[in-house]
């Protein structure tokens, strides 16, 4: 990343609840050797990755909350288009696609705070910001 950054950057990493992680864990292992990408959204991870490097590195929390017609809609839009959803329902055959499709939909039914047909789940990310030296 310091190569490609002429000044500022702002990475964060949406998905930062590591519930969400874990659900799709027990459903598809991560490959082995690879860290979690739960640990993009930690300071720390951000710090080992750029600490040889002259930055300087700033780290705040934010909330958001994600908004969709409903869990199935959100579920439609991670399985077409989120990285790790995405990739996750590929590795699986149909019958396991099935079962980690109801395991997120429980997992989304459980946070939402819409009280209606609608989706509206609280979220967290840490937004990073870097500037080279």
């Amino acid at each position: 990343m310091p190569r490609t950054c002429r000044s500022r950057t702002a990475p964060s990493t949406p998905w930062s609840r590591p519930s969400g992680f874990r659900t799709v864990g027990r459903h598809v292992p991560p490959a082995a050797g690879l860290r979690s990408p739960a640990l993009r959204g930690t300071r720390e991870r951000i710090e080992d990755l750029l600490r040889s490097h002259d930055s300087a590195i700033e780290a705040r929390l934010r909330h958001f909350a994600f908004r969709y017609r409903s869990a199935e809609h959100w579920l439609d839009v991670f399985r077409s288009y989120y990285g790790p959803i995405l990739e996750a329902f590929a590795a699986l055959d149909s019958a396991a696609q099935a079962a980690l499709a109801g395991d997120l939909l429980t997992l989304v039914h459980r946070h939402d705070r819409s009280g209606d047909a609608t989706m509206v789940v609280p979220g967290e990310y840490l937004e990073v910001v870097i500037a080279r030296r």
